[in-house]
């Protein structure tokens, strides 16, 4: 069995000082779960969360990293920085820094690689546009960037890897995929990966849920086969909301 992971990606939200007080507002709140919990913060917010979340079961995450070792690359942060400061998950290739700061399928390889070596927990991120999904290629789209995440990388390393599906038309925008689709594309990723590998290791890969998942829809979507978790956006703001979500996923 497959353990749910639920990860709340906070974006570019949270001072040091209310990141403390969100996670001490969500300790208790989650203390019972029987899904790993992880928040996700931007990088000045690390430190604070890792030092509030101690002696917890929440686990945490950074939004990003750089491929590089360390060098000449002004602003990025590498993955011996993460763990230097107590981080257990990354997020890699999230839509977002794909639209707005130029990540291609390659550099979420490249960061995946990094991730790994380091020895770091990543979320990766695949999911397509509007655009895509109405010309009918959303198993293509999808497909082509798990494809890629995961050159190069062999099965026993994948087994550590986690598929964050996120329509990119259901990001920030309350759109939400049905219960139905989102679980169709999951599967059709799992079935990636086990032409990728082979089905014991696709059956093994927790394959996540992201886009506008929230206290009110997280319930279905979790009941379906494919769905191993979700990967919150402005729910895992809210301590009680992203409570709500971490109890669906402990049934």
């Amino acid at each position: 069995m497959r353990k749910y992971v639920i990860a709340g990606n906070w974006k570019m939200n949270n001072t040091p000082a209310q990141t403390r007080a969100l996670i001490e507002e969500m300790k208790p709140l989650v203390a019972d779960a029987k899904c790993d919990v992880v928040i996700c913060a931007p990088y000045v917010d690390l430190a604070a969360a890792v030092e509030a979340a101690e002696g917890s079961n929440i686990a945490i995450g950074a939004e990003n990293l750089h491929w590089a070792e360390k060098g000449a690359f002004t602003g990025e942060i590498s993955a011996e920085m993460l763990k230097a400061v107590g981080v257990k998950y990354v997020i890699i290739g999230h839509s977002e820094r794909r639209q707005y700061f130029g990540e291609t399928d390659l550099t979420v390889n490249a960061r995946l690689k990094a991730a790994l070596a380091a020895g770091l927990i990543p979320i990766v991120c695949v999911g397509e546009t509007l655009e895509e999904r109405e010309l009918g290629i959303t198993v293509e789209t999808v497909a082509r960037q798990t494809k890629i995440a995961l050159k190069d990388i062999d099965a026993a390393a994948a087994k550590g890897v986690i598929i964050a599906y996120e329509p990119v038309w259901a990001i920030g925008t309350g759109k939400v995929a049905t219960d139905d689709q989102a679980n169709e594309v999951n599967g059709a990723i799992r079935g990636v990966l086990a032409d990728i590998y082979d089905k014991a290791t696709a059956d093994e890969m927790v394959i996540q849920y992201g886009g506008s998942m929230n206290a009110g829809n997280a319930a279905g979507l979790l009941a379906k086969e494919h769905i191993d978790g979700g990967l919150i956006g402005g729910a895992s703001l809210k301590a009680q909301d992203f409570a709500v979500i971490v109890k669906a996923a402990s049934k």
